[in-house]
């Protein structure tokens, strides 16, 4: 099997979750800048087989996209171009980053390590995938 990709895409930075080849697992991989973002997806899938990936949908309240889905859609349109065989989901991302600041307090990181926002952005991004394969359980 291969592997699956989720991006919690930012206008600065850009959190990235991929699972084990098995598709059981979703580990945070890395964060980086988003300016950098294709190169280092272009450069991952050449190296390990992706079935798909996975992208946070931001979204409000009352259910409509927030602000910064009208950067994510070009971000799709051109990973589509460039990819046109790679499947991309939108994955509801509401309270992701919430989820990942209690799971940093709940797992005992110290003060400074939660106000990293690149580790948040990692967090929130394995949040995204693991819901992402939990609804594909049932």
């Amino acid at each position: 099997m291969s592997r699956i990709i989720a991006i919690d895409y930012g206008r600065k930075r850009t959190g990235i979750a991929v699972t084990d080849p098995m598709q059981i697992i979703a580990s945070g991989l890395t964060t980086v800048p988003t300016h950098q973002l294709m190169d280092f997806l272009l450069k991952y899938m050449a190296q390990e087989p992706v079935e798909r990936i996975i992208v946070g949908h931001p979204k409000q309240m009352n259910n409509e996209d927030s602000e910064n889905m009208k950067n994510i859609i070009p971000f799709i349109n051109q990973l589509k171009k460039k990819c046109p065989d790679m499947p991309v989901e939108l994955v509801d991302e509401r309270f992701t980053s919430v989820l990942a600041h209690q799971a940093m307090l709940v797992g005992g990181l110290k003060k400074k390590d939660r106000q990293n926002k690149a580790l948040v952005d990692e967090i929130s991004a394995t949040i995204i995938l693991q819901s992402y394969l939990e609804s594909k359980k049932f």
